[in-house]
């Protein structure tokens, strides 16, 4: 079953940001983009470069009124303590959510069965909590931030031009297209 136009379920959670212990649930999506970035582990080799990489991109992400928040069935702890250590998730300044429990791993429907690590999932979920856009590779296949910030750009245009659709490759700026009868078996 798919989650796409599904309202993210009920969740609470304890996160590390910018160097503080938070808590974050549900609640906190409510009014704004957002995106959850689900990674296997904490200490490991392709997340750390996909993390840096959103950490690098996250003022473009803010700019457009979207928070970031990556997630992993580790602790808050384990998140401080790898940013402690690590030059590349030192940079980080958006929410890590700890999820030891799977609770919002198994919400998303991205936790791997009796393995109790998350897949590389992404999803943007719009102002009412509604999940637009998810993406899952498979482990060893990193994400990048540059296209995940364009797909968040068509699922904003989208959603402020109702009737309009962004094709493939779209930019911001690139013509839309508006679904209708006369464009069938024309493009």
């Amino acid at each position: 079953m798919s989650v796409i136009n599904t309202t993210v379920k009920p969740f609470s959670a304890q996160a590390f940001k910018a160097g503080q212990f938070v808590g974050v649930s549900d609640a906190d999506l409510k009014g704004k983009w957002s995106v959850f970035f689900f990674y296997p582990a904490d200490f490991t080799f392709v997340c750390p470069t996909e993390l840096e990489d959103l950490a690098d991109n996250y003022a473009e992400f803010q700019k457009l009124g979207v928070e970031i928040y990556s997630v992993s069935t580790d602790t808050h702890f384990s998140h401080k303590a790898w940013s402690d250590t690590s030059p590349a998730i030192g940079k980080i300044k958006y929410t890590m959510i700890g999820d030891p429990s799977g609770v919002v791993t198994n919400n998303f429907e991205v936790m791997r069965p009796g393995v109790g690590l998350a897949d590389r999932g992404t999803f943007i979920v719009d102002p009412d909590g509604v999940i637009q856009a998810v993406e899952i590779t498979a482990e060893g296949i990193g994400r990048n931030a540059a296209e995940l910030l364009r797909k968040v750009k068509a699922a904003q245009y989208v959603a402020r031009h109702p009737g309009e659709v962004c094709p493939a490759k779209w930019e911001e700026g690139d013509k839309t297209l508006k679904p209708s009868l006369d464009l069938v078996g024309k493009i």
